[in-house]
């Protein structure tokens, strides 16, 4: 995922770097629990759509308060971040989320 992002960012690389490993590994913690509160039925489809709606924002709110970065950037990284994993993520969860 991260890979992935810095892909997107790579002008503004060394700025974004400490905050990007951060907010994508907290992303990818997050994409885990939401499978498996999935799985052990504690959550409905919708609540896991919108807990990843949450969790992306975060990581555009704190990725947009770094200069020189503009929502355009930000969400192209973050779709190509979730890019590497939709596959994987939707076949663990059974249906869309990615």
């Amino acid at each position: 995922m991260l890979a992935a992002a810095k892909g997107v960012m790579e002008a503004n690389w060394e700025d974004v770097k400490p905050y990007a490993e951060q907010e994508f590994k907290n992303l990818s913690e997050n994409l885990q629990l939401i499978i498996r509160l999935r799985a052990e039925n504690k959550i409905t489809e919708e609540q896991a759509k919108l807990y990843l709606d949450i969790h992306k924002s975060s990581v555009k709110i704190v990725l947009l308060t770094i200069e020189g970065l503009g929502i355009l950037a930000v969400e192209q990284a973050i779709n190509a971040a979730l890019d590497v994993v939709k596959d994987t993520v939707n076949t663990a969860i059974g249906f869309v989320l990615i």
